[in-house]
């Protein structure tokens, strides 16, 4: 059994496609699992209000036309906002990508969720820890189940809560609380979810990419000053600029 200290969303997004920073979503699921184990389970048709690829529709089966009359993101992100509010976050890859593009919509609809203050659970991570496989083998191996309508939101993340329940209860070492499992399925501290600026053993925000590579934030913007607005400028997630400004605010 997962302890719960509040509740836990899991959640599954379907997409336009798999670049965090230009795609947008289409299908978002969540199982809100509350403290008493009681679930609530809200699906989202949206409209991504860009042209969902051929490629990526043969993916989750999702069409244009299929979304054309359905709300944007920015129209129902406050209900979704506070739908997740005060919870916890689990999905199957989520700390890579569902997270990060999931806080770039919020960014783009000016909505203000704090992401730090949310213990992070992936489930994928644990898996690949433990077994390294994708969301269908895993449910084999944990539920003795067939993933069935992969790629729709709600069979993904019913799957993947399926799973993380039964990972907790096949490994004893494995912890049994929603903040020890976030620090378990988190591969890399970082201080933006995609991973361009992390921490270092003191606990101090460093570069992970380009020419200031574990340099840290504060020494760089000391020393180029300019290259604190080349990243605001460039193809980067709004996240992790909003990020970087905190960081060069704090410095100041």
């Amino acid at each position: 059994m997962i302890k719960l200290n509040r509740p836990l969303c899991v959640f599954d997004l379907e997409t336009t496609g798999i670049n965090v920073i230009h795609d947008r979503i289409v299908e978002i699921c969540i199982i809100k699992v509350n403290i008493d184990n009681s679930e609530i389970t809200k699906v989202w048709r949206i409209n991504p209000t860009i042209p969902i690829p051929s490629k990526t529709t043969e993916i989750h089966g999702i069409t244009d036309s299929m979304v054309s009359n359905c709300p944007t993101f920015k129209d129902v992100a406050k209900e979704i906002s506070l739908f997740i509010q005060h919870s916890d976050l689990a999905g199957f890859n989520s700390n890579k990508f569902d997270i990060p593009l999931l806080a770039e919509e919020f960014l783009r609809a000016g909505i203000e969720v704090d992401m730090h203050k949310v213990n992070a659970v992936d489930v994928q991570n644990i898996f690949h820890k433990k077994e390294r496989r994708d969301l269908s083998a895993a449910l084999q191996f944990y539920c003795n189940k067939e993933l069935k309508n992969a790629h729709n939101a709600e069979a993904d993340v019913r799957a993947t809560l399926d799973i993380l329940k039964a990972q907790v209860s096949r490994y004893s070492d494995l912890p049994n609380d929603i903040n020890g499992l976030s620090e378990y399925s988190r591969r890399n501290k970082a201080a933006d979810f995609a991973g361009f600026i992390t921490f270092n053993e003191q606990n101090e925000e460093q570069f992970s990419f380009g020419k200031y590579k574990h340099q840290t934030v504060a020494s760089v913007l000391k020393k180029d000053p300019g290259y604190y607005s080349w990243i605001q400028n460039a193809d980067f997630p709004l996240f992790t600029k909003k990020i970087l400004t905190s960081i060069r605010l704090k410095h100041k």
